[in-house]
């Protein structure tokens, strides 16, 4: 912890909630963590991840607005970015899903490290990138 801060979580606006928890559960093996339905404020938080806060894992915030199903992503927006040990069967896994691999695996413009993109079903990018395991863990 750098400061007294922590990244606690990073929130995406959905379409369809039960959508996108599939896909971020069954294509990035993400658990839900937590949900909680405001119905006064007419939305919906979904809280996944690999692990919750309280371990100190960042976790991923999906919003569901009632009524809204569709956003405009805006030119800000860059993408998530996930490490997995094997890019292959991680992108494989995501088009098995239905995802969508944007950019499949290989080797970034100038570099090694190797990388492919995908869109979760409401066209937000993750960025996989491969880490291998090794003796000390996960390669930094």
């Amino acid at each position: 912890m750098s400061q007294g801060f922590s990244l606690l979580h990073t929130m995406l606006r959905v379409g369809d909630l039960d959508r996108s928890v599939e896909f971020y559960t069954q294509a990035l093996g993400m658990r839900e963590l937590r949900r909680r339905d405001v119905p006064d404020g007419k939305y919906t938080l979904a809280f996944l991840g690999y692990g919750d806060n309280s371990t100190g894992a960042a976790e991923l915030e999906l919003t569901y607005n009632y009524g809204v199903d569709h956003y405009d992503l805006g030119g800000a927006y860059g993408h998530i970015a996930l490490g997995v040990p094997d890019i292959h069967a991680a992108a494989e896994k995501v088009r098995a899903a239905g995802g969508k691999v944007t950019r499949e695996p290989g080797p970034v413009k100038f570099g090694t490290t190797v990388i492919a993109f995908v869109e979760d079903p409401d066209g937000y990018k993750i960025e996989l990138i491969e880490r291998k395991p090794n003796a000390g863990g996960v390669q930094p």
